[in-house]
This record gives C-alpha cells, structure tokens and sequence, in this order.
C-alpha cells in the first residue's frame, strides 16, 4: 500500500510559477514510478511528469522547458516545479505511483486544484 498526500496548488495568474508537492506514505526506493497527471475540466487524465524505472524522466510535450520533476529520497516526496504558467494548464493534478512487486498496482493522491488565471 502507498498513501499520497499532495499539496502545493492555488491560484496563480498566467506567467506565474507554483510548486506541487507529493509525500509518499513509504521510501519512494521501493515505488517503480512516481509522478504527475492533470485531468482539466471536460477532459480525461494526462501524464504531466514522471520518474521511471532507472530514474528517467518522462515528461508531456505541453510542459517541456517549463515544468520540472525532481524527488528528495530523505523525505520520500517528489516535487512538480511549474513556470511559465498557462490558464490552459488549470487542472486537478493527482501524484501518481506505480509498484509492481508480484502484481502491478497503481496509486493516486487526491488531487491538488491548479487554477491558472489570464
């Protein structure tokens, strides 16, 4: 089992900068994949950013040179730094970890609300 608790979201206007944070309940050593997803209003669930296996970073085209992904293995937590803010960015975004022990088994956090306004 693995519990998520994000914080980090609000209300920023367009070209502003906000810092979600994601707390994994155990060492984020033993989670193969850890990251993000946004799901906007009337739209489904998308990857934002995540570590892989082997700490490769993945991250979504629309995000590239303005989002960064980073984790600090001490305090088991991983961090999404957003610039360059868009109002098209405003969105739930819910900390996604992925093990895969003896099955593979997906968790999500509650969802942090990112409101973006022009």
């Amino acid at each position: 089992q693995v519990q998520l608790v994000e914080s980090g979201g609000g209300l920023v206007q367009a070209g502003g900068s906000l810092r979600l944070s994601c707390a994994a309940s155990r060492s984020i050593f033993t989670i193969n994949a850890m990251g993000w997803y946004r799901q906007g209003p009337g739209k489904q669930r998308e990857l934002v950013a995540t570590f892989t296996s082997g700490d490769r970073t993945n991250y979504a085209d629309f995000v590239k040179g303005r989002f960064t992904i980073s984790r600090d293995n001490a305090k088991n937590t991983v961090y999404l730094q957003m610039n360059d803010l868009k109002p098209e960015d405003t969105a739930v975004y819910y900390c996604h970890a992925r093990t895969a022990t003896v099955v593979v088994t997906d968790y999500w956090g509650q969802g942090t609300q990112v409101t973006v306004s022009s």
